[in-house]
């Protein structure tokens, strides 16, 4: 299963915050990448990291994410949305 996890800082990290859990956090995150957990992963500035994860169920994606020193620590958030493919394609397929 594929979810989207999109996540929001609870509010702006300060210099002695982000210096504190930042060293947790990227190698945390790199860590879940090597081990199949992230598939993808990007950033926006407006909202924070978004990760395309590879789970068995959104509880799973939750249960790794709340994992994570930023969610643990209370200083961001995240929202996840299971998604898959676009099912309509199949319509391109019925006559075949």
């Amino acid at each position: 299963m594929k979810v989207m996890a999109i996540g929001t800082l609870n509010a702006p990290l300060t210099p002695e915050q982000r210096a504190e859990i930042m060293p947790k956090e990227v190698p945390h995150t790199l860590k879940m990448y090597l081990e199949g957990q992230i598939e993808q992963f990007w950033f926006r500035k407006d909202t924070g990291p978004i990760f395309l994860m590879n789970t068995e169920s959104v509880e799973e994606a939750t249960s790794a994410v709340d994992g994570m020193p930023l969610v643990a620590g209370g200083y961001a958030t995240y929202q996840f949305w299971p998604v898959g493919p676009l099912a309509p394609l199949a319509l391109l397929l019925q006559g075949k």
